[in-house]
């Protein structure tokens, strides 16, 4: 059984993220979705680690060879924990390629016998981010045409006060 790993902070997940996630899902046979805690990412996330899991659970729930689970340590070492051979990372733009080759090269100095394949972001999500995401609705603008319902109402939710 093949089983790939999906990493990110998923602050909020989009349909961009979902996207990658069911292409991965139809290639391997079992998809880990590794939602990180990244405490010290910016300002830190606007979701905590638990809600974040949450949402994106809900987002892939019906995905069947698909499941989520947070994360706090080494990404190689959770890769092992969870019986990975590889890690798929989704690309936007060149400016992603950059970091995810840095990210890649000192992956497979830690874990040579894990893989990294990059999965193009579709046309309609090459410009989707989690941090404009949450620039747009922080200035109440329409996010809804790229999150599912829960993460929309979540994001309203908490910028409305």
């Amino acid at each position: 059984m093949r089983t790939a790993l999906i990493p990110g902070t998923y602050d909020p997940v989009t349909l961009g993220h979902r996207d990658v996630i069911v292409r991965a899902a139809q290639i391997f046979d079992s998809v880990v979705v590794a939602v990180a805690a990244s405490p010290k990412k910016g300002a830190g996330p606007l979701f905590t680690l638990a809600e974040r899991v949450s949402f994106v659970e809900d987002a892939v729930s019906d995905l069947p060879n698909v499941r989520v689970r947070p994360f706090t340590s080494l990404l190689v070492d959770f890769a092992v924990e969870v019986g990975a051979s590889a890690i798929v990372k989704g690309l936007r733009a060149m400016t992603d390629f950059e970091s995810e080759f840095q990210q890649a090269s000192l992956n497979y100095r830690l874990n040579p016998e894990l893989e990294t394949l990059f999965i193009m972001a579709s046309p309609e999500h090459m410009y989707l981010s989690s941090s404009a995401i949450r620039e747009i609705a922080s200035m109440r603008g329409n996010v809804h045409p790229w999150v599912t319902p829960r993460v929309e109402a979540a994001l309203v939710g908490h910028f409305s006060s």
